[in-house]
Formats: structure tokens, sequence, C-alpha cells
């Protein structure tokens, strides 16, 4: 019994010490670029305090509503959609069912990659998502993140 304990010991002082040498040894990524060169200073970015470094990981249905509605871009890009226009400043709860078929209609249209500038450019264009479009937009965009396994 007291061999194991020595045993436990010596594994958990060993790992504190791998611990602590690679804590100082490892530099700490720049907080305004990571790899693949996002910037993560601003908020616009993406960036969301759920994880411990501020990034979002993407893995997360609050962080997924924070990164894909951030208005990453200033540019208003229009997706054939002018039409929505005319819906801007209005409410999530205040579209009617016909009127929230015709966001549904839009965004049946697009590819996977397209939806989420689609929902930026909604955004910087002043138009709410209806609330159960919303929901269908963000299932489909964690649907296209995630890995597909072969």
């Amino acid at each position: 019994m007291t061999a194991i304990l020595i045993l436990a010991a010596s594994i958990v002082v060993v790992g504190m010490l791998l611990f602590i040498h690679h804590r100082i040894t490892t530099p700490a990524p720049s907080r305004t670029e990571r790899e693949d060169g996002v910037d993560t200073t601003s908020p616009a970015a993406g960036g969301d305090s759920s994880s411990d470094d501020g990034e979002c990981c993407g893995m997360h249905i609050t962080c997924e509503k924070d990164s894909l509605l951030a208005a990453v871009s200033e540019t208003i890009e229009y997706f054939d959609d002018e039409e929505l226009d005319r819906f801007a400043g209005r409410a999530a709860s205040d579209y009617s069912t016909a009127e929230a078929d015709e966001f549904r209609d839009v965004m049946l249209t697009m590819s996977p990659d397209e939806i989420a500038p689609w929902a930026r450019s909604l955004q910087l264009r002043g138009i709410e998502l209806p609330a159960p479009v919303r929901d269908e937009l963000l299932l489909i965009v964690a649907e296209a993140r995630k890995p597909h396994k072969q």
C-alpha cells in the first residue's frame, strides 16, 4: 500500500513540474491574431468570453450566435434579397408566418457557406430575423461547421 501511495505522489509531483515547465516555456498566443490570421481584439471578430482565452471556439450555441451575428465586415452584401429591406427595424417577434416564410425561402435558396454572411448582411442592414428562422439558421450553420466523418 505504501508503494502505491509513493508512486501516486511521484506521478502528481512530476505532472505538476511538467505543467509549470510548459507554462513557463510556451509563449502565450497573441491576443491580436490567431494562427489562422483572424484578429481577435474586437468583439466583432467573434471573440466570446465563454472560453479561457476570449476566443469563440464555435462549439457552443451562445458563442455560435455571437460569432454568427457579429458584424465582422462593415460592407453590406446583398444576396438577391433586396425585398427584405422593408423589414428593417422590426422586432423578431413582430413577423407573421407568411413574412417568416419569405426569410426562410431566401435562406433555403443559398448554399450553406453563404448563410452566415447573409445573416451578417441582414444585421448590418438593420433587419432582425424572425425567431423561428433564426433558430433554423443557427442549426444549418452549426451543421455546416461540423467536421464530416468519413
